[in-house]
């Protein structure tokens, strides 16, 4: 298993960055606190997310002060089907939270996984990671291994490779291997680094197959390995600083 390595961190930093780091929010949802007048830096209310400090020291959300961050840190999640990869569900649908075990520190996921899709779900306390994993210029790869009903070869699968266009939306490249055929399912491994919504499913829909089981194996150099479903384990942190 790789090793976690924190970015580093150079101030000034932007208050929003600060706090995601500190693990109290994403940066979008500090943004709408800090709108909503719910942050304050020795008593008085900021006015914007862009606000520079060199430490957390005098902040308040909520009129609570803010405790110094603690150690990043990062987990593996084989996040099983049936739940969202969201902190709260207006539908009251269950979310990964309902199914992580307790004593865990707040962590965000990074990336997502849509309800009915299981596998590898990274969760880490540091804002400031997710975010450098998540961009899609970051050309972090994510895997999958997806089961489908249909007849595909080897040949249609690569041209993936250069990208591809549906409905209006434009996919980059893929890179995807037909693993093996099971009676009328086949199995197919397809490495991508943008990670758009859906994008496997939709990708493999428009070349005629219908997505029956879909797994996330490895998202950078994080895999899933033999982790069982449902279980969470910590990535031992290196190059960690104090904040």
């Amino acid at each position: 298993m790789s090793e976690y390595r924190a970015p580093r961190q150079e101030p000034p930093q932007r208050i929003a960055k600060l706090l995601a780091r500190a693990g109290v929010a994403s940066r979008r949802e500090i943004e709408r606190m800090i709108a909503e007048g719910r942050i304050a830096l020795d008593g008085v209310t900021l006015a914007t997310p862009a606000t520079l400090l060199t430490s957390l020291k005098g902040i308040t959300v909520d009129g609570k002060p803010i405790k110094a961050a603690a150690p990043a840190r990062l987990f593996l999640f084989n996040k099983p089907t049936g739940v969202l990869t969201t902190e709260r569900d207006p539908q009251g649908r269950p979310t990964i939270y309902d199914r992580l075990p307790k004593g865990l520190p707040r962590v965000m996921p990074i990336g997502r996984l849509d309800m009915n899709t299981e596998g590898l779900l990274l969760l880490t306390s540091d804002g400031g990671y997710k975010r450098q994993m998540e961009l899609p210029a970051s050309g972090v790869p994510r895997t999958y291994r997806a089961r489908a009903y249909g007849q595909i070869s080897q040949q249609q699968l690569e041209t993936l490779a250069e990208g591809i266009s549906i409905g209006g939306v434009q996919y980059g490249s893929i890179n995807a291997n037909l693993e093996r055929r099971t009676g009328a399912n086949v199995w197919i491994e397809l490495t991508l680094t943008e990670g758009k919504n859906r994008e496997v499913r939709r990708v493999l829909e428009h070349l005629g197959l219908k997505v029956s089981r879909l797994i996330r194996v490895a998202y950078g150099p994080y895999l899933l390995g033999d982790l069982a479903m449902g279980a969470v384990v910590e990535v031992k942190a290196q190059g960690t600083r104090g904040r």
